[in-house]
């Protein structure tokens, strides 16, 4: 698995070569799937299951994680200048949302 793993991540270092300065691991693989998971709503009891833990209380891990990623980008968030109000859209931002 690991060799299919490296040959793609090579292949794709070809396209993107930022991904060279990444490792990537079947375990970042399984955490991935986990996460994604778990941020599309799907029960932690699934997710324990298609991962193959023994106790819903290894999955906690992620959780706490999404939790933590959560905080992390409310705190660099910070409040646009202007006063509060009512949105109004510009002729040009219908004219974007139109051409899509």
């Amino acid at each position: 698995m690991q060799y299919l793993l490296n040959k793609h991540h090579k292949a794709a270092c070809e396209v993107c070569p930022s991904l060279k300065q990444k490792r990537v691991t079947v375990h970042c693989l399984r955490h991935t799937m986990a996460m994604d998971l778990l941020q599309q709503s799907v029960r932690r009891s699934v997710i324990a299951l298609r991962l193959g833990h023994e106790s819903v209380e290894t999955t906690e891990i992620y959780v706490e994680a999404t939790l933590a990623m959560k905080e992390e980008a409310l705190e660099k968030a910070t409040p646009r200048p202007g006063r509060p109000g009512r949105f109004k859209q510009t002729d040009e931002l219908l004219d974007f949302l139109n051409s899509l």
